[in-house]
């Protein structure tokens, strides 16, 4: 039986957003079907992802008065809209067509709560460290792909978003149960507090890995091992490179649900290159590198293994609006490796390429008649579902083939702008005392901290003197 999400109740905040989204439509309005896909053009990758983005966007209602920035309607939850930004900021850096840009940027400060670390006070009820970590990889991507800073000086910048999503959720770290490892839920009152599951901590690791790499801080490869270290003590992660579920605390992770879903090994993939080329290429990362892309094949229909699907539900037909959007996450995090880990390239582009035409021929939905449905592996036949995660999916796989003529990450090193503070965030309760890892103080700081101390000890001993004469 899959672990089933609880149910999250509807936003009541009420905003704003005046953001035009404008396309010229062609023939492909007209006639059943994206565009033809040609993946050796840059030009056609480009127009079959307009079109896909397009249709993606005609499910966002944040731009309508009286709605939230940043949000989707029912039946999404507050997760996906994050994970829907993180696919606009990737569409900006694959496409360069900004047509999205300030529609992000408001939904992702609107979202990101008082103590600016996507602890948004309307989501209490519904608030995981997945859901949080979602927001958090979206602004990590933000900072890496160069995507446009917040406007003023009073917002933070994309690396301190993320940085703050590090902090609250290193705050959480539980070894009072199992060992370790992040629960799924933040609240105690909320339906799933005593499960700890795969992708929250999948996420934790994501953003700890490319933050070692970002700023070229130990503390955060630190807290990437230990996080790997336990999922691996944990049995979440098998020998194998397989990636289950979760399990309950109440039973300290015994009952491991088994079900494995695409975007936990996904997630871990990331993390794994980053990690990969933090430590300069070591071999021990290579070899988990290439376990769990090999772990990856589950996630591809046989016999050759290139057309990816979900195989906890899609032969099943159970499915479900989370599931709708698993592939897309694969498929953003497939391509993204291969920046820190090029070695994988030759061995995860055929898949990218196989992927993304037979997810393009089965486009042929909705009133348009270019809605994607989930399943791609139907030699072409619409599968009758649509929404926004079978968008993201087909949106991630085909512009992730612009990945070879894609910038390369930036970093603090390598023409990195992101405002930083790696002291960001609250106290992991939505709490406004911000945690700060003792290592990503500078000596300087140390030091100057102590010159300080010294003179305001030195004031205190000379006044009580002077009382003294």
């Amino acid at each position: 039986m899959l672990y089933k999400r609880r149910n999250k109740s509807a936003s009541s905040s009420t905003g704003l957003l005046r953001t035009s989204i404008s396309l010229l439509l062609g023939s492909s309005l007209v006639n059943a079907g994206l565009p033809q896909l040609n993946l050796d053009d840059d030009n056609s990758i480009k127009s079959v992802a307009s079109r896909v983005a397009y249709d993606m966007m005609t499910y966002y209602t944040g731009n309508r008065t009286g709605d939230v920035p940043g949000n989707l309607p029912q039946p999404y939850y507050w997760w996906e809209a994050g994970a829907m930004m993180g696919t606009l900021i990737d569409y900006y850096y694959y496409t360069g067509d900004g047509s999205y840009n300030d529609l992000v940027v408001q939904g992702m400060l609107h979202q990101m709560g008082p103590n600016k670390d996507f602890m948004t006070p309307n989501q209490t009820k519904t608030t995981g460290n997945d859901d949080q970590g979602f927001w958090g990889m979206a602004a990590m991507s933000a900072a890496e792909q160069k995507f446009p800073d917040p406007p003023g000086t009073d917002n933070p910048g994309w690396l301190e978003l993320a940085q703050a999503v590090f902090n609250t959720q290193a705050y959480r770290w539980d070894e009072q149960y199992c060992g370790g490892g992040l629960r799924w839920q933040v609240f105690t009152f909320n339906n799933g507090y005593d499960y700890k599951n795969t992708i929250s901590n999948g996420c934790f690791f994501n953003i700890a890995s490319r933050l070692a790499v970002y700023t070229n801080n130990q503390t955060y490869a630190d807290w990437a091992n230990k996080v790997y270290d336990w999922t691996a003590a944990s049995g979440f992660m098998t020998p194998d490179y397989h990636f289950y579920d979760g399990a309950h605390t109440t039973l300290n992770c015994s009952d491991i649900n088994k079900v494995q879903w695409s975007y936990n090994v996904g997630v871990y993939l990331l993390g794994a290159a980053n990690m990969y080329n933090y430590t300069n290429g070591n071999d021990t990362w290579k070899s988990r590198v290439l376990g769990m892309l090999n772990g990856t094949n589950l996630f591809f229909y046989p016999p050759d293994n290139t057309v990816m699907y979900e195989v906890a539900c899609e032969g099943h037909g159970t499915c479900n609006t989370d599931n709708y959007s698993f592939k897309a996450y694969l498929s953003r995090w497939l391509a993204a490796s291969t920046k820190y880990a090029p070695f994988m390239r030759d061995l995860v582009m055929p898949k990218l390429r196989a992927s993304a035409q037979a997810a393009v021929s089965q486009c042929t939905g909705g009133d348009s008649g270019t809605k994607c449905g989930m399943i791609w592996t139907g030699n072409g036949k619409y599968d009758g579902s649509q929404g926004v995660g079978q968008q993201m999916g087909v949106l991630e796989i085909v512009q992730g083939n612009l990945i070879d003529g894609s910038a390369d990450p930036a970093t603090n090193k390598s023409g990195g702008t992101s405002k930083g503070n790696p002291g960001a965030g609250g106290d992991g309760s939505g709490g406004n005392n911000p945690i700060l890892a003792q290592d990503t103080i500078k000596t300087s700081d140390r030091a100057g901290a102590g010159i300080l101390t010294t003179i305001v000890l030195l004031w205190v001993i000379g006044g009580l003197w002077w009382m003294m004469i």
